[in-house]
């Protein structure tokens, strides 16, 4: 199964935030930047997730956006739900339908699968860490590799 671009690029923009928590805000256009992201379209997300309780920002110089509570109370599953409802929705389907019955179980049980995923679990991969450090490295042709 594929998660919808609009959850990935969410989950990517908000283990951004939680990889940079202790810095302070980060700006949109930074993690724009860096995960490759359209602005705009980071801005409309963003929205959804300041609406949902995930994010905080910061106006002014030095501002940005942090995490609107520890990165262990995020749920991979409540950043994607943030921004697209339809991603992990099991009550539109006719449960008296048995493909839609068996879509419905799906559902719910991936819902369950990444709602015991935190942000903090997903930071704290390796991949992650390798490509963490990946970005504070000058740019060079051998960090390209974790671009993506």
């Amino acid at each position: 199964m594929k998660i919808p671009s609009k959850g990935r690029y969410a989950v990517a923009a908000m283990m951004d935030l939680a990889i940079n928590e202790a810095l302070g805000p980060v700006t949109i256009a930074d993690i724009a930047e860096k995960q490759n992201i359209s602005l705009s379209y980071l801005e409309q997300l963003f929205a959804e997730l300041r609406r949902s309780g995930l994010v905080q920002g910061t106006r002014g110089p030095g501002g940005g956006y942090r995490l609107a509570k520890p990165a262990a109370q995020i749920s991979i599953a409540q950043i994607i739900a943030s921004v697209d409802d339809k991603a992990i929705d099991v009550g539109r389907m006719n449960s008296e339908y048995l493909p839609h019955a068996l879509w419905a179980e799906l559902s719910s049980r991936l819902f369950g699968f990444l709602d015991g995923i935190s942000l903090a679990d997903s930071v704290d991969n390796q991949q992650v860490k390798d490509w963490i450090v990946a970005q504070r490295e000058p740019k060079t042709r051998a960090s390209s590799r974790f671009a993506a």
